[in-house]
């Protein structure tokens, strides 16, 4: 049953009526094109679906619609790329700089997965930095552990260090054995540990073996209420993916804060990497107390084949809630926030695309203080193209499991801001430093630190000189930025 096309039609933004009456719908059609003539199908699909969808398309030569003017030029064309993946890639506009975030599906099924918060995986995230700035060896330190998942099973916890990785020991010239973490074909590694006292690292003869296994991760990693020496009562969220499976949980966090009677708010989320626009649109909404339905949180602009996609996502009264499935079951009232002016966000490098929607959308209505490091700098969103005739997923060809994740809208705030790929900037610069890593919600954790001591009115102190063996602040090595489908703005086929 899809809920949500009844009112997000209203809005002007419906994500799978894939609906045009464009060149590419006429002459590049199967009614037209002898199939016969083209060596890979696939191909056929790419080039279609990136001439109609994609947000550069009127920047790429080979995506003009006069490439099907002369059909046997455009077979040959086709048919001089091996495979699906490798024509898709030349189709990026300026990929690496300005299209740093389109990408092949090899199989949306486990994509789909993913987006649900269902993977194969270890449970845990890393950093490796250097033990000094001029010494070989290197050091790893876990940023954070997924319940339920093979690393928490292991005892692992967030601030553990560990020196050797699948046997090898750590330096700046083999690192990159690390990569065996995301190799499909490796099914098991290995971590041994060390610990730290008084800024020297030994060895601890505690070596643990994890074995990759599906894990369902819920984005709502922790959350508390603080109380200041004034009485006043903080919430705070560690919140690691906009995951639209899990919009009950992140409420219910929200109904917690209310029945508190939380005065201040403090959103770290400084591994989240973005995910779903619509969760993103439903946090704002329990953000701003002063919401309203008419109110514009986003706006997103599309090519000008498809400008009647565009439209807005305003601040709802409502959410859809979905299974872990990815069906919906039901819709649950928005806990809003009734008493905040001011939203403190910790950031970092991985702070990503739906994330820096909340900092940009919430930007008109409230004053968003930002804690931490400069944000990644992603201002533009996807949809999934399948090979169907409108691309959607209903009637997707079975004879393979490609699709397309093509950049496809841009997205602004509701004064049409939207210069951010460079990132947001922090208000207050705070690096996360291994030898400083603390369990979330402590109070001396350096970027939570600096949060309350603004809260508090003192001058916050959590990123003084640097005494402690490997506070270099060069991080070379963040587990996030290889993860696949970490960085991401989509909105979801269900809408």
């Amino acid at each position: 049953m899809n809920k949500i096309n009844s009112f997000i039609a209203i809005l002007l933004i419906s994500s799978i009526a894939f609906v045009s009456c464009n060149k590419d719908d006429d002459d590049i059609s199967n009614n037209f094109i002898d199939t016969t003539k083209i060596d890979n199908q696939v191909n056929h699909f790419v080039w279609k679906a990136m001439n109609s969808w994609y947000n550069w398309q009127p920047n790429v030569t080979n995506l003009a619609d006069t490439k099907d003017d002369d059909f046997d030029a455009y077979y040959d064309y086709l048919n001089s790329y091996s495979t699906p993946e490798s024509l898709f890639e030349t189709l990026l506009y300026n990929k690496g700089t300005t299209d740093r975030f389109s990408w092949f599906i090899e199989d949306y099924n486990e994509q789909g997965a993913s987006f649900r918060g269902v993977n194969d995986a270890y449970g845990f995230e890393f950093d490796l930095t250097r033990l000094c700035s001029d010494c070989d060896e290197v050091l790893g330190y876990v940023t954070y552990v997924v319940p339920n998942s093979p690393a928490s099973d292991a005892g692992m916890q967030r601030g553990d260090f560990f020196y050797k990785f699948d046997g090898v020991e750590l330096t700046i010239d083999n690192y990159g054995v690390v990569n065996n973490f995301y190799d499909g074909e490796i099914t098991s590694i290995s971590l041994a540990f060390n610990t730290l006292e008084n800024g020297v690292i030994t060895p601890n003869n505690i070596e643990k073996t994890l074995v990759i296994r599906e894990v369902v991760e819920n984005p709502v990693l922790y959350s508390d209420v603080i109380t200041n020496d004034a009485g006043t009562k903080i919430g705070y969220l560690v919140y690691n993916g906009f995951k639209y499976t899990f919009h009950e949980e992140l409420n219910n966090v929200f109904a917690d804060f209310k029945a508190e009677g939380i005065q201040e708010l403090v959103l770290d989320l400084r591994y989240n990497g973005g995910g779903s626009v619509l969760t993103s649109a439903y946090l704002a909404s329990m953000i701003y107390g002063a919401a309203s339905e008419n109110d514009v949180f986003a706006k997103l602009i599309y090519n000008s084949k498809h400008t009647d996609e565009g439209g807005y996502y305003p601040f709802f009264n409502s959410a859809y809630v979905y299974d872990k499935e990815g069906d919906y079951t039901n819709d649950v009232t928005i806990n809003r926030l009734n008493s905040l002016t001011k939203l403190y966000v910790i950031t970092s490098g991985s702070t990503a695309s739906a994330s820096e929607m909340i900092i940009n959308g919430l930007s008109p209505y409230m004053s968003v203080v930002k804690i931490g490091t400069t944000t990644y700098g992603k201002n533009v969103g996807s949809i999934t193209l399948y090979d169907s005739p409108d691309f959607g997923e209903d009637g997707a060809s079975t004879s393979h499991t490609n699709a397309l994740q093509p950049i496809v809208f841009q997205i602004y705030n509701k004064l049409d801001e939207s210069d951010y790929t460079q990132g947001f900037t922090p208000d207050y610069e705070v690096l996360e430093y291994a030898s400083q890593i603390k369990p979330f919600g402590n109070v001396e954790e350096p970027l939570l630190k600096t949060a309350l001591d603004l809260i508090s009115g003192v001058s916050s102190k959590s990123n003084l000189a640097s005494k402690n063996l490997f506070k270099t602040g060069e991080t070379i090595f963040n587990s996030l930025d290889k993860k696949k489908y970490s960085k991401e703005m989509y909105i979801i086929p269900q809408e």
